[in-house]
């Protein structure tokens, strides 16, 4: 029995899934085994897999389910003692694992350990430090304000933790990994890895993210994580719908600007300053948010972009 299962799921990967890999498998933890969850990929990211000589990689291929249900699949696979994922475009640093199984031996009553995140490009090189948040013990309000994971790439997990909680939600379309923590912090304690050690990156279709989903998907699971809070939270619900609603607003305006994010932006934007209007206290941040939904919204797109480019210049 392997002490951890690290589970990888894929689709179309075929341009990062060896990187990610093979930061896997560069472990200095190496009693592991890696469970690839192909699924349905129609580019070559078998064919990239496929020439990786190592024993403890294991690939399963599936008819596409997205991404909850393929995380699920590995889990069913999974035999070590700890689990772990990584999305197929991450990277982690050699010493993630050994940190965590160290942080959690450390601490009896924590079931779940996470780490650092620090952004990268496409091409791998540090573009910007996550928010770098600790928290131990219980979390699950502050998890509720803020989702400090940053990232389905990040967690240890005791694999006993799964049977008690269940797998990923596979109805919702986006959010999956804040519910799953969300229902893990109910019943265990967290420890942090102060070292970043995640390496998420950002790519132009990252910087797409369907914030309408995202919208349904939160407000489902906000719902939800109050009313199985382990302790009465009910006064913490407009400070976690005007943070969700900031986070949102900074979705919409990232990346390319156009129009229908522009007035998407508007309406996030106003939700979080009724929900907290202490955030037009901070005028830098309120002249870019305004600034730039003005751009998308006025603008067509590639204006937008050149304007904004020159006054970052």
């Amino acid at each position: 029995m392997p002490l951890v299962s690290v589970i990888i799921p894929v689709f179309n990967g075929e341009k990062t899934i060896k990187d990610t890999i093979e930061s896997v498998l560069t472990q200095t933890v190496t009693d592991l085994e890696l469970i690839v969850i192909n699924d349905g990929s129609n580019d070559n990211t078998l064919s990239v897999i496929s020439p990786i000589d190592d024993s403890r990689l294991k690939l399963f291929s599936y008819a596409n389910a997205g991404l909850a249900a393929s995380r699920n699949r590995g889990i069913s696979q999974a035999a070590g003692k700890y689990i772990s994922f990584i999305d197929a475009d991450d990277l982690w640093t050699a010493d993630k694992l050994e940190a965590q199984i160290k942080a959690l031996g450390a601490n009896p009553k924590a079931g779940v350990a996470y780490s650092w995140t620090d952004w990268i490009d496409e091409s791998g090189q540090f573009l910007r430090p996550g928010g770098h948040i600790i928290a131990n013990g219980y979390v699950y309000d502050k998890l509720l304000l803020r989702d400090f994971i940053e990232g389905g790439s990040n967690v240890l997990v005791l694999a006993k933790a799964f049977a008690e909680v269940g797998g990923f939600d596979q109805s919702l379309n986006a959010v999956e990994d804040w519910d799953m923590w969300l229902r893990l912090a109910a019943r265990y304690e967290f420890v942090c890895v102060p070292s970043p050690q995640i390496l998420y990156r950002i790519s132009p279709n990252s910087m797409s993210t369907d914030v309408w989903k995202m919208e349904t998907a939160s407000l489902l699971v906000i719902e939800k994580a109050f009313a199985q809070s382990p302790e009465p939270l009910d006064y913490l619900k407009r400070q976690v719908l005007a943070e969700r609603y900031k986070y949102f607003t900074f979705k919409s305006i990232e990346g390319r600007l156009e129009r229908q994010r522009g007035l998407t932006a508007m309406r996030f934007f106003w939700r979080a300053i009724t929900n907290d209007p202490v955030w037009l206290l901070r005028p830098k941040i309120m002249s870019i948010i305004l600034f730039k939904i003005a751009l998308a919204t006025i603008f067509p797109s590639q204006q937008a972009y050149a304007l904004l480019k020159r006054v970052k210049r």
